[in-house]
């Protein structure tokens, strides 16, 4: 098999997102997607990548993946070539899978549970669906909601009845980030009593409607200086939050480490660190309890499980990241079903229930809780027909 095209697809609307197609001389297409700087991302794999993967066999995925990254400016980031070279190693997945009638799950490894727990990252419609993704602006909340989901208001003024809600569906996980705004008007280095007592209510309500009963993940958006975080950190601990994450930048393992140690609440590092080294290095000081990452941002599934690996190594569970794409998401729930150590699976029910229809085939079923394992070939979902007739397309496309 050979490598005869590389066809990037992205959209106005959906402007963070950029969609990978690898065709190949056998006519399998696999597909792929990353997040954020989409057109940055597109010029990257026409001008630099299509040259070192045309002609190539598309099953020789480790590979390309390390020749995708043999790059002086490729070392260990998100960045450009990171979310360049994920979406395309999302898409030799894909196509590995087609090639062979399996599900990527089994490429990987196979299952090794029949369904994956997930909780409820409580984002709305509008959340990272434009390109207005600033940490504070409004979160693109709608001025009505766009259907019965819109979370990220729940969280903020109603989240008693959020985590009811929740629960009826048989998610018992949730995570919220009421302490943003304060970051924001402050550059994370201080809150007032009043900011304080804001931020605080949506964990009194949610304890005070259901006790125990639901587990509350913290995000922090990496606003915080370690002072305040570490101030930050005792004063939620009563309502006793899962994890913390991304409490300060992800760029020092002494400064995480220092946080760690003075809280009894897990440390969540993250889709934020790119490949599997930042991730040794928090890992070596004892920085991080629990290991997220993103497949379309760290390497694709390659790195992605080589990272889950680490975190295993290290006694440490693994939790794929989505508040991205619906290839994304079901990329990330293969991975999940795929690693002995995952934990809990990241999910959006304003996304899977809502826009990622728009724009796939086929979502994974979600059923008191747990999300199933998709069983079509490949990641077992393609763009909907739609998506090549949008007026709003730009389509690019390297051939030999």
């Amino acid at each position: 098999m050979k490598i005869t095209a590389i066809e990037t697809l992205r959209t106005a609307e959906f402007a963070n997102l950029l969609w990978v197609r690898v065709h190949t001389d056998a006519g399998v297409v696999g597909l792929g997607e990353t997040f954020y700087g989409a057109g940055a991302v597109e010029a990257h794999i026409h001008d630099t990548l299509a040259g070192r993967l045309l002609g190539k066999n598309p099953l020789h995925i480790e590979a390309l993946n390390r020749e995708m990254l043999n790059l002086p400016m490729a070392q260990a980031s998100t960045g450009v070539e990171y979310r360049a070279a994920s979406a395309i190693d999302i898409a030799l997945w894909d196509a590995f899978g087609k090639v062979c009638g399996q599900p990527v799950h089994q490429m990987l490894g196979g299952l090794c549970r029949p369904r994956q727990r997930i909780y409820n990252t409580c984002a709305g419609y509008g959340y990272v669906r434009s390109n207005d993704i600033k940490p504070v602006s409004n979160w693109n909340r709608a001025a009505e909601a766009a259907g019965p989901y819109e979370d990220l208001g729940g969280f903020m003024t109603r989240a008693d009845a959020l985590a009811e809600s929740l629960l009826e569906q048989g998610i018992t996980a949730m995570k919220i980030w009421p302490f943003d705004p304060a970051a924001i008007r402050n550059e994370g280095m201080s809150i007032t009593t009043d900011e304080l007592k804001a931020a605080l209510e949506p964990f009194e309500k949610i304890r005070r409607a259901v006790g125990d009963r639901m587990e509350i993940m913290v995000e922090f958006h990496s606003l915080w200086n370690l002072p305040m975080a570490k101030k930050l950190a005792r004063w939620i601990e009563p309502y006793a939050p899962t994890w913390y994450e991304d409490p300060i930048r992800m760029t020092s393992p002494g400064a995480l480490a220092e946080l760690a140690r003075s809280t009894d609440v897990w440390i969540c590092a993250s889709e934020t660190l790119g490949s599997r080294f930042p991730y040794k290095d928090m890992l070596d000081r004892d920085a991080v309890h629990v290991v997220m990452a993103d497949l379309c941002w760290t390497g694709g599934l390659t790195e992605g499980r080589k990272i889950a690996a680490l975190a295993d190594t290290y006694h440490r569970p693994f939790a794929p990241h989505d508040c991205v794409g619906p290839v994304g998401f079901v990329a990330g729930i293969h991975a999940s079903f795929s690693q002995p150590n995952t934990l809990i699976q990241e999910s959006v029910r304003a996304f899977y229930t809502g826009w990622y229809r728009e724009l796939v085939t086929v979502m994974p079923a979600i059923e008191d809780g747990f999300v199933l394992p998709l069983e079509g070939p490949g990641l077992g979902t393609e763009l909907l027909p739609a998506v090549f007739e949008r007026p709003d397309l730009t389509l690019r496309r390297s051939e030999p």
